[in-house]
């Protein structure tokens, strides 16, 4: 019987008889065996007659059985959005939106209304975004005044994402989340920084032979290689190693004596089979290092500049980007998400290395080394 009722009121849904409609649908209801779909078909016979209340207490139960309905989540703003209450309904939107999302097939009248959900949506996100920026302006908000506010308020208003250390192999708590350290933190780095002209005089020297240089990531290693990488086995992100997992390549360094005194000038965090890591780190015209996290957080990475072409683009981590100036010193954490581009026609070129953290103590440093020999020991590694 219900369902008998059900293609009844249907049927004079679409002959335009809203009344008729409603008056099937709400035996269906009388009856008990009603479901979300004849809640939401009595909510548009109601539109139909312009029984904006009854429509939306029609929806509403429709939501109670099934708060998740896309089809009466869009319904609802919409009709909130027809009445008025642009506010409400445009928690509606967004709340289909979340929902859309999660789902692989989405019905073409349903998507529909999705698109129109997303373009409420953007709209509003605008229309408050002007607002707060217009208010703060009246206020005399300067954007250069605090970098830390400017980002709070692009994150507030979705511009940006919030970014934490996320090591892939070993988290050490309670360590700032810094993207970048200033180089003149760092009594040492001047030394470094004075060596540039000769580490450059040894790597022009290395570039002139075939052969120097391999790829970062090396394809055939002992685990199975989940990563979908392009850079996998790639010469567009390629090395020339003086320390390699915390041994010293020591003909490399040999070959290269300015710039292996230039790293023992730096606290590189010695531990036998796992690091520091130090080499001429070379990026191909065009090549792109894809976002991705280093493996520990008790370290900072070191790129000293020694080849930056013109307009060659630029080392993003986390919210922040910096560009490369040959001799000075970018320093920052790469256990939060980081990427580099080399946007011109020629290679970009760097002495990459790793220092321990400056906020970590003598004893945990100590500590920390031990763990990563232990790992290194752990029999079957």
């Amino acid at each position: 019987m219900s369902q008998q009722l059900m293609q009844q009121g249907l049927a004079a849904l679409r002959a335009g008889d809203g009344a008729g409609a409603e008056a099937a649908f709400r035996q269906v209801l009388s009856s008990g065996q009603a479901d979300a779909s004849t809640c939401l078909a009595l909510a548009f016979a109601c539109v139909n007659q312009g029984k904006a209340q009854d429509a939306l207490a029609a929806v509403d139960q429709a939501l109670m059985l099934e708060p998740r309905n896309l089809r009466a989540l869009l319904f609802k703003a919409d009709h909130l959005d027809r009445m008025g209450q642009s506010r409400v309904a445009l928690s509606f939107y967004e709340g289909a939106l979340r929902v859309a999302a999660g789902l692989r097939e989405i019905p073409q009248d349903v998507l529909q209304g999705l698109q129109r959900a997303q373009a409420v949506s953007n709209k509003a996100a605008q229309a408050y975004e002007d607002y707060l920026l217009q208010s703060l302006e009246s206020r005399g908000y300067n954007a250069e005044a605090s970098g830390r506010f400017a980002e709070s308020l692009d994150i507030a208003l979705g511009r940006k994402t919030v970014h934490y250390q996320q090591p892939t192999r070993f988290y050490f708590p309670g360590l700032p989340q810094r993207y970048f350290y200033d180089r003149e933190e760092f009594p040492w780095a001047a030394e470094v920084e004075a060596q540039t002209a000769a580490i450059r005089s040894e790597l022009l020297a290395l570039m002139q032979e075939e052969g120097q240089f391999s790829p970062y990531l090396e394809a055939g290693g002992q685990g199975p290689q989940l990563n979908d990488s392009s850079q996998l086995g790639n010469m567009d992100w390629s090395a020339f190693y003086l320390w390699r997992d915390g041994a010293p390549v020591q003909e490399n360094l040999d070959r290269c004596p300015a710039t292996a005194a230039a790293l023992a000038a730096a606290p590189l965090p010695k531990v036998s089979g796992q690091t520091p890591s130090a080499l001429f780190s070379r990026l191909a015209p065009g090549a792109v290092i894809p976002p991705h996290h280093g493996v520990l957080n008790t370290r900072l990475i070191c790129h000293l500049p020694l080849i930056v072409p013109e307009n060659c683009g630029h080392l993003r981590v986390g919210n922040e980007q910096s560009e490369w100036r040959e001799g000075e010193l970018l320093i920052f954490d790469d256990s939060m998400e980081h990427e580099a581009h080399n946007r011109s026609g020629q290679d970009r070129v760097v002495l990459l290395f790793d220092i321990w953290r400056p906020e970590l103590s003598e004893e945990e440093r100590h500590w920390v080394s031990e763990l990563l020999l232990a790992v290194d020991a752990y029999p079957g590694s």
